[in-house]
């Protein structure tokens, strides 16, 4: 039967949520077809944040789910690991042996040598954070969770004390709006319904800040090509010609924020012209900029994660957070700054995480440094024993990690026990010793929290997954009673965990929200704007912030909003800063498989200003090498212009069999923390760079 010859009555439209990592958790409508399979994906018209918009791959969801490269079966390794060799096995085979493997780990060298390892390959808060429970009750290791948000929510919280914000949709209301290190074209598509709404009827500007012409600078009004890592620079200037033009806010800075009497002499020595010879932006464009920026009160900036991947990546954001505070862009409507709404749900995730059996004490090792803690560093490993074990869910860590050769060099060890419960065949589970088949979203309940607005959401359980897929919570759930973990979240299913959730955390139960779709959470005007004050100690955003609430490796942070040059600077031998920007239609490494992400994404390319090609004498699809200390890569080059001279852009995740010798980009990335939390530097990276073949000094 072809999908047009359908009947009315065997095609329905179903809700959902689109579960992958991006602030903008989507309300879907998905045409589910004869009950078994799907069609197109939509966004909801009705949600007024989606507001019907969806980027193009969720929309083709269908080429994903429907895959015929999805693992359906348990698979045991038969051959070396990272070969990717194994033959299938039952469930109960496949459970008995995780089980007597991880009880033997625990009885060798204590349960802290088990560790499990996620991350966001789903945002569903069952299926994502429920792995912890099993952490918890059976003491298995901790994991410190750096690698997307850290440094971020850092420098988020130095200031305002609290992961709220203006809600987004008042970017519609705004007179001018800034996207700073951000690219929500490729990255979270609703926010450009909003900007555009501001940009039709208010004629509001869109400028973007970041260190390459990407598809949103693209469309901009006005946009600030910077050098990698001096986001706080721009900022600082910006600051200074507020005060010293007339345009701080003098009676807001006194009433609203902690206003150090040193502040205005530090900026004083930080204008444009020393901007200007950090970021590689003319004076007259940071001029221009802080001319617009602080004659307006309804300024809505649009923060992003991409430049806080960077060493000094929470003192810039930070320092931008700052400028809000400087003019009072805070207490108007459009005005202000986002990053993220995440304390706006108060969730009790006890049931979920098993929140009551959680023991401090045991040790937390930073994710990032999976690398190091697989290699037995022993500071990674906090001074406790190898990690020997580990159920890694919802993430692959052998192209995504920091200094990723040397995480396959660890997953390649023998006498690591490793489970992987999956979609696809990734790299990660290639090392796998047992592969577990993972349900995806339309296959399994879960609820869902969005970053970047305001609503809660339930996707329901819309199809059935193909073959023996099963769950996260339904894995977990044959596990626990293998090792004998008792919780009564591990009692409940899906719905009812969900439902259990809801209601303990103040929130309508899970048939209330099913019925009405979602729940707008989003905060009275007075608390998301931080008129009745910030959620500091003393309700004042900090110029001065205390670094040593963020995270422990804060005494080398700077006092004031400052540019922190501890970045991985370009040297003679390594002249180059590489930055591993997101593809458009790739996700992490969710869409990677699919191929109308990859026929669009072509290959892996290497963006260089035209000045530094010629110099190289490199050509448009020339084969070039870049590397550092940790290796080095093969992509095809692409002259652009859209950059600094000294900056070179590869967007991804690819996968590394995509680079000749199967060396992936984030092979050159370091695993060093960033201050004062920690976080991945996935954009703050030193490298040199020739045509392939070319000779080396």
């Amino acid at each position: 039967m072809r999908v047009n010859d359908l009947s009315p009555a065997a095609r329905a439209i179903r809700g959902s949520v689109c579960p992958h990592d991006c602030p903008s958790s989507c309300a879907l409508e998905v045409e589910v077809l004869d009950g078994a399979r799907i069609g197109r994906v939509h966004g909801a018209k009705a949600n007024s944040y989606t507001a019907g918009v969806i980027c193009e791959k969720v929309g083709r969801y269908a080429e994903r789910i429907h895959h015929p490269d999805r693992l359906t079966r348990p698979l045991l390794r038969v051959g070396p690991k990272g070969a990717g060799q194994f033959r299938p096995i039952g469930w109960d085979e496949a459970l008995d042996r995780i089980a007597e493997r991880f009880l033997a780990v625990a009885t060798r060298f204590g349960p802290e040598a088990v560790w499990p390892y996620y991350y966001a390959g789903t945002m569903g808060l069952v299926m994502r954070d429920g792995i912890n429970r099993l952490r918890h009750v059976l003491r298995y290791s901790r994991q410190k969770k750096t690698i997307c948000t850290g440094s971020a929510e850092a420098g988020w919280i130095a200031g305002t004390g609290r992961f709220v914000g203006p809600d987004p949709r008042e970017m519609a209301k705004a007179d001018l709006i800034v996207v700073w290190g951000g690219n929500p074209v490729s990255t979270q598509v609703n926010a450009m319904t909003h900007i555009t709404r501001a940009r039709q009827e208010r004629g509001a500007p869109l400028i973007v800040v970041d260190c390459y012409k990407s598809p949103t600078a693209a469309v901009a009004d006005r946009f600030l090509c910077l050098r990698p890592g001096t986001d706080a620079a721009l900022a600082c200037a910006v600051m200074h010609c507020a005060f010293r033009d007339g345009h701080a806010d003098r009676d807001y800075l006194r009433r609203s924020t902690d206003f150090p009497a040193d502040l205005e002499a530090h900026l004083a020595a930080r204008g444009p012209l020393w901007a200007a010879a950090i970021t590689g932006l003319s004076v007259e464009a940071i001029e221009e900029f802080a001319r617009l920026y602080n004659t307006t009160k309804r300024a809505y900036i649009r923060v992003g994660y991409g430049f806080t991947r960077s060493r000094n990546g929470a003192a810039a954001m930070h320092a931008v957070t700052c400028l809000p505070a400087v003019t009072g862009a805070w207490a108007h409507e459009g005005g202000g700054a986002f990053w993220s709404n995440r304390s706006a749900y108060h969730w009790n995730k006890t049931m979920i995480e098993g929140l009551d059996a959680l023991d401090k004490s045991t040790r937390e090792i930073d994710m990032c440094l999976i690398g190091a803690a697989l290699a037995g560093d022993a500071r990674a490993l906090k001074g406790g024993p190898p990690v020997a074990a580990m159920l890694i869910q919802n993430t692959n860590p052998a192209v995504v990690a920091p200094d990723s050769a040397r995480v396959r060099q660890g997953l390649g060890r023998e006498d690591l026990f490793t489970v992987v419960h999956e979609q696809f065949l990734t790299e990660t589970a290639r090392y796998a010793d047992v592969v577990l088949p993972a349900t995806m979203f339309l296959e399994h309940d879960d609820l869902y929290q969005a970053g970047g607005h305001s609503h809660i959401q339930i996707g329901p359980k819309l199809i059935a997954p193909p073959g023996e897929c099963r769950s996260n919570h339904e894995v977990l759930q044959g596990l626990a009673r293998r090792l004998g973990a008792r919780h009564p979240g591990f009692e409940m299913s899906a719905m009812e965990l969900l439902d259990w959730t809801l209601r303990a955390s103040g929130w309508p139960d899970a048939k209330t929200v099913l019925e009405h779709h979602w729940v707008d959470a989003a905060l009275p005007f007075q608390e998301a704007h931080f008129l009745d004050g910030f959620g500091t100690p003393d309700k004042k955003f900090h110029f001065a912030p205390d670094w040593s609430s963020a995270g422990s490796d804060w005494q080398r942070m700077p006092r004031l909003p400052d540019q922190w040059d501890i970045i991985d600077a370009a040297t003679e031998d390594r002249p180059f800063r590489l930055v591993t920007s997101p593809a458009r239609r790739f996700l992490n490494t969710s869409f990677t498989e699919t191929l109308g992400s990859r026929a669009r994404e072509k290959r892996p390319t290497a963006l260089i200003h035209p000045d530094d090609a010629v110099r190289l004498g490199v050509a448009d699809g020339d084969r070039v090498e870049i590397g550092n200390a940790r290796g080095d890569v093969v992509v095809h080059a692409r002259r652009f212009d859209g950059l600094l001279p000294g900056t070179v852009v590869v967007e991804g995740i690819w996968p590394s069999r995509d680079f000749e010798g199967g060396l992936g980009i984030n092979t050159l990335v370091g695993d060093d923390p960033i201050p004062p939390f920690g976080g991945g530097a996935f954009h703050d990276t030193a490298v040199w760079l020739r045509r392939d073949g070319a000779p080396t000094r």
